[in-house]
């Protein structure tokens, strides 16, 4: 290091350690840059550097989706909202992204590590047909999940899908 720099005294554990200005890549704003406006943003750019972390390569999660709590929370918020509706098909796309909204919530409130979630909810009207419905994705076996959840009522048919993909 140059005898220009100046030194800092950083507590380490208990010890105390020296260190300089261009290890951390940050340079000192004297008193003529200050002086300049350019130079003065320039600096100021310069002592707000964006922290890097190192990748940790860390391939499973420490919490990993439980499935029951998932589905606990999805039939909870289904009842909740759907109890005493009848089917509407003006309504139901309002209500499929509001109930998917709110599942999400419930289900990112219980905090599962490094998860992204993806949410889907039909409403169908029963007339006297049969429903299939089919996902494809591309999957991690080992780390990604789904869920899903069915409500009854006398009028309509409530499917909700909640896919958890894991996120590296």
């Amino acid at each position: 290091m140059g005898s220009e720099a100046q030194k800092l005294d950083v507590p380490v554990k208990g010890k105390r350690a020296q260190s300089y200005y261009e290890v951390s890549g940050l340079a000192p704003v004297e008193e003529e840059q200050a002086s300049d406006p350019a130079k003065s943003k320039l600096a100021s750019k310069a002592n707000k550097a964006k922290i890097r972390y190192a990748n940790t390569y860390r391939l499973d999660p420490y919490n990993r989706v439980q499935d029951y709590l998932v589905r606990n929370k999805a039939q909870a918020v289904l009842m909740s909202k759907l109890q005493q509706d009848e089917y509407d098909g003006a309504s139901s796309l309002t209500l499929c992204a509001s109930i998917s909204e709110e599942i999400l919530k419930a289900v990112k409130e219980l905090n599962f590590d490094r998860y992204k979630y993806v949410v889907s909810v039909l409403i169908v009207e029963k007339a006297n047909q049969a429903m299939e419905v089919a996902s494809r994705w591309v999957w991690d076996v080992q780390r990604d999940t789904w869920v899903s959840v069915e409500y009854e009522t006398n009028t309509f048919f409530a499917l909700a899908l909640v896919v958890a993909c894991y996120y590296e």
